[in-house]
């Protein structure tokens, strides 16, 4: 990457269909960015029986958010999809999963998207293309998902009863085969772009059951393969799972509350049962392997000399999601982490209500207070009930500390080393919170920079913002 301090934003098709492509490059140069991604699909307005609703619901919780800017003149509405592009077939001869079909809104719509990438390139922006990395088809989070087989499973063989994430195993071979074949394809369709986008390369812990992923068949065939105890592994988080679900007590909690964050008791605490030890290191394997086999295919297909950049969850999540920046970097050209102040509100209270739910003697007040603390959210003890944190409603801040903010992403980029991080703040919320987060994450970006998701959240008057704040 270039020493030029860099700005991107996420700008999805839709719009790029709604808003017109010189309409789009003409807003971000009003910020100044340096840099713009998309997603290789096209979208149309359905209704709720054929679509998916915009914006995505996130198990429910997603519901009050609304969009800044209307697509087909609404802020809320349900959609479908098609590719941006004619999938080749032959790419994925003899794959579980295939690539969704062209259809004729991708007739009529596609072509936009190629041109909107050359027409930003023409204004000297680097284009990006951004895909999920384990939710086949892979353009777009809400359409799409494994099948029965390839979802990751709970200790006890269990699906987990509620899904935000729809993630297949990463250790599926049918999930991995799937995203090389698309890398192909997109560098053969799009083969100007600067670079891939990867968005959830890990086991996303947004609910308290998705840290105890993954022990399905794949993993354990992945396991066997590369030396890991499984059953050492699954006993352990069994173990931890049963006691999290009944047998949690105050005293449990407490040592989270200290000024230390309860690091030295978690330490202790893992340091004596190395089935704990063995499975944070086997997912942040299965998150490596994942990567270095998509940079591979990368590297073979004619993309060699463009940029990986994932997407990541913050530390210290990344411990229960599996991504180690240190791992990875080795084949990025650029980690993004996100400060989506506005989901870690949502997952409090969604790892909150599981708790007290399964052990209801539990202290409320202990409790938030562990949770805040454990996932360092605050620079002070956050707020003191569990009603008090939930998904933001637009007009709402976010309940999250600058000092937080610049915390996870130093933690990330000395993981990293020279790898740059790239801080990915949202545009979701109030101007004034906005401001208020943009400016917390364009100065813990360090000298490397930003990227914004996403365009539709961005108001002109947060636009404004955009370009007071990152000049």
């Amino acid at each position: 990457m270039s020493n030029r301090r860099f700005l991107g934003v996420t700008v999805l098709p839709e719009y790029i269909q709604n808003e017109r492509i010189d309409g789009v490059l003409e807003n971000l140069a009003r910020m100044g960015v340096t840099a713009v991604a998309t997603s290789p699909y096209v979208m149309a307005p359905a209704d709720e029986k054929t679509g998916g609703r915009e914006p995505p619901l996130d198990a429910g919780a997603g519901k009050v958010r609304l969009l800044d800017r209307p697509l087909w003149g609404k802020r809320e509405l349900f959609v479908r999809t098609a590719p941006s592009f004619t999938p080749e077939e032959r790419l994925y001869e003899g794959l579980v999963y295939r690539p969704a079909a062209a259809t004729e809104l991708t007739r009529k719509q596609g072509p936009l998207i190629r041109d909107f990438l050359r027409a930003a390139q023409s204004r000297h922006l680097k284009v990006y293309l951004q895909v999920q990395a384990a939710i086949p088809p892979g353009y777009r989070v809400q359409f799409g998902g494994p099948r029965e087989d390839d979802r990751p499973r709970l200790p006890d063989g269990r699906r987990t009863p509620r899904v935000l994430a729809n993630n297949g195993s990463l250790a599926s071979p049918h999930v991995r085969d799937y995203g090389a074949a698309l890398i192909r394809d997109l560098l053969r369709a799009y083969p100007d772009i600067d670079g891939l986008r990867f968005d959830w390369p890990e086991y996303p812990p947004y609910l308290l059951d998705d840290v105890f992923l993954d022990f399905g068949e794949p993993a354990r065939a992945a396991a066997r393969r590369l030396g890991f105890d499984f059953e050492r592994m699954r006993q352990a988080a069994a173990t931890l799972y049963k006691t999290l679900h009944g047998g949690l007590h105050d005293r449990h909690l407490t040592p989270l509350t200290d000024a230390d964050g309860g690091r030295f008791v978690l330490t202790r605490r893992l340091a004596d049962n190395p089935g704990l030890t063995e499975w944070l290191r086997f997912k942040a394997t299965l998150v490596d392997e994942l990567l270095a086999g998509y940079r591979r295919v990368m590297n073979e297909s004619g993309g060699k000399g463009k940029e990986m950049m994932p997407n990541a969850f913050p530390p210290p999540f990344t411990l229960a999601s599996g991504f180690d920046f240190a791992r990875v970097a080795r084949h990025s050209s650029a980690i993004s982490v996100k400060l989506y102040a506005m989901h870690w509100a949502m997952m409090l209270r969604f790892y909150g209500d599981a708790l007290m739910k399964a052990n209801p003697r539990l202290s409320e007040r202990v409790l938030v207070r562990a949770l805040v603390r454990l996932f360092d959210i605050a620079d002070d003890e956050g707020l003191p009930r569990l009603a008090d944190y939930h998904y933001p409603e637009p007009e709402e801040a976010h309940p999250v500390g600058a000092g937080a903010q610049a915390r996870k992403i130093a933690q990330a980029q000395s993981e990293a080393g020279t790898i740059p991080i790239l801080t990915l703040a949202h545009g979701y919320g109030p101007a004034a919170d906005f401001r208020r987060r943009l400016h917390s994450a364009w100065h813990a970006g360090g000298r490397h920079g930003i990227w914004i998701n996403r365009y539709g959240y961005l108001s002109d008057e947060k636009m404004k913002i955009v370009g007071e704040v990152c000049r």
